[in-house]
């Protein structure tokens, strides 16, 4: 295969808008996946873009397993717990009934799109992104049980959708469908993806406890994702719920077997490479919307806006039809335990968090080419135009006034996780002091060395205490900001003089890397 200038030229405009794109993200603040989405569309009428066509289980395999694995790495374990009941109706209730109303829709508006095939669309579109709505929440200040739901939503349900797209997918290829088979299949499926999750899940968490570089764990935390997958590919049963389960399974475990090194280069790999599969995913569709709007000649503009329209609202109204009820069910179970305060907001706030991502454009992607007779997959384009077109309804209609919808409800985060985060550092710090008793009457501890140490604990202490009494004037925070801002300020004047050093070549840059490194962890240190 050769490249030519104009390929270079197209490939190097891909990346630059990639980059114009993230750093719009981060002046904006607006959620990467929103202007990622705009951006794909955008690119799609770029004159002179190259046509390209991938294999599409390359798609499915290469991008959906760390993206699965990731998102469940991050989800907290306790959150799925409490929130197990509600999690259970969205992510199977509300799954197969957006995949039911779907297809209903698609296949009484579209002229000649089987039921199979308008099974397979409804099963792309019914799974969920939290990334623009999690973004949102959280620096809106929503309550971190409604952050966890939309979280624990998301990850549960990428796991039913794809098993359920799986057999439709399966119904079209093949030309036959059976209920009963599909059902059984259905839970061999998930317990054995779970089963195998598990097992991978605990022989990667062997080898993890036996090492110590930062390079080889993070690389072996990359591919624990495919580990996982393709072992329950090979086996027959679900990778996606294989690749969920191991990423909960290694969240919880994981914390324990690294070094502080790996922990803070862990969070940033992670973090670009969500960035970068998210990227890809949006650059591929951009890259064949050309190629997919010229298969659907056939349709008019009009038709396909209006299919596209009305396909969107049906998974809106959807899951409103299934999350009102459902929210006022789960306020009524847990009225004893955890109750919810305002479960009609709630009910709102969860209906239009419901945005559609990455996972759907990946199993859009995905769709095999043809079946087994040799034919063209029936409407394989439409399908992807419409989970595209919802993709970009949903995260941009519905991200953009997601923070104006939560402002208007006026709710707010009850404060559960910084009291949490209080008491956690309060614990650490009674710890720390408990051991600078122990070392007390060690040779090696010198007296003024321990005094200051127990001094800075000691405040400390004092400090987060004060956050839970209603009766601080705020003096210990104050005075820990205004040191805060002292040792920031005297961090700024070393970082210069390295450079300066660097600069007049007196030390090399990996000198320099070692000292900056220091010093920026330094300044992690400071929480203010």
């Amino acid at each position: 295969m050769t490249f030519s200038a104009e390929d270079s030229l197209a490939l190097v405009a891909i990346l630059v808008s990639v980059a114009l794109l993230l750093v719009a993200a981060d002046r904006t603040r607006v959620p990467y996946p929103i202007l990622l989405v705009v951006g794909g569309l955008g690119l799609g009428f770029v004159p002179g873009i190259p046509e390209v066509e991938l294999p599409p289980d390359l798609v499915l395999i290469a991008v959906l397993p760390p993206l699965l694995y990731g998102a469940a790495f991050f989800t907290s374990l306790r959150d799925l717990r409490e929130n197990a009941f509600a999690i259970t109706l969205l992510a199977f209730g509300l799954v197969l009934t957006t995949m039911v109303v779907v297809a209903v829709v698609a296949h009484a508006l579209v002229p000649g799109l089987g039921w199979s095939t308008a099974f397979v669309l409804g099963a792309v579109i019914s799974p969920t992104d939290p990334t623009a709505a999690t973004a949102i929440a959280e620096r809106l200040g929503l309550p971190r049980r409604l952050v966890a739901l939309i979280e624990g939503e998301s990850l549960v349900n990428d796991g039913t959708a794809l098993v359920a797209y799986k057999f439709a997918v399966i119904a079209v290829v093949s030309g036959t469908f059976s209920f009963a088979d599909a059902a059984g299949s259905f839970v061999v499926n998930v317990i054995g993806g779970i089963a195998i999750g598990l097992a991978v899940g605990f022989v990667v968490r062997q080898v993890r406890l036996r090492i110590r570089g930062p390079a080889l764990a993070i690389t072996l935390s990359l591919m624990s994702g495919y580990l996982a997958y393709l072992s329950a590919n090979a086996a027959g049963v679900s990778g996606v719920l294989a690749a969920v389960t191991i990423g909960i399974y290694m969240g919880w475990y994981t914390p324990e077997l690294t070094t502080w090194q790996t922990r803070l280069q862990g969070v940033a790999v992670w973090e670009v490479t969500f960035f970068l599969l998210n990227a890809l995913l949006f650059a591929l569709i951009g890259l064949q919307l050309p190629v997919i709007l010229d298969a659907l000649s056939g349709y008019s503009a009009s038709q396909l806006l209006g299919y596209a329209a009305a396909v969107a609202l049906a998974v809106v109204a959807a899951r409103f039809l299934w999350v009102v009820p459902g929210t006022y069910l789960t306020a009524w179970a847990r009225r004893k335990t955890r109750p919810i305060p305002n479960p009609g907001q709630a009910s709102i706030v969860l209906g239009w968090s419901g945005m559609r991502g990455a996972v759907s454009l990946a199993a859009a992607l995905a769709l095999p080419l043809t079946t087994d007779a040799g034919e063209a997959f029936p409407s394989r384009e439409l399908v992807i135009f419409l989970t595209f077109a919802v993709i970009l309804v949903s995260l941009v209609v519905q991200g953009l006034s997601f923070p104006a919808l939560i402002q208007l409800l006026g709710i707010e985060d009850e404060g559960r996780t910084e009291k949490e985060e209080n008491k956690a550092r309060i614990y650490a710090t009674e710890a720390a002091l408990a051991r600078l008793d122990e070392l007390a009457d060690e040779d090696w501890v010198r007296d003024d060395t321990l005094e200051r140490v127990r001094a800075m604990f000691n405040f400390r202490r004092q400090r987060f205490r004060s956050r839970f009494d209603p009766e601080s004037d705020g003096q210990l925070e104050s005075r820990s900001l205004d040191y805060q801002r002292l040792i920031r300020e005297v961090l700024v004047a070393e970082r210069g003089a390295v450079f300066d050093l660097r600069r007049q070549r007196r030390i090399d840059d990996v000198v320099m890397r070692r000292v900056i490194r220091d010093l920026d962890l330094e300044e992690a240190r400071l929480d203010g």
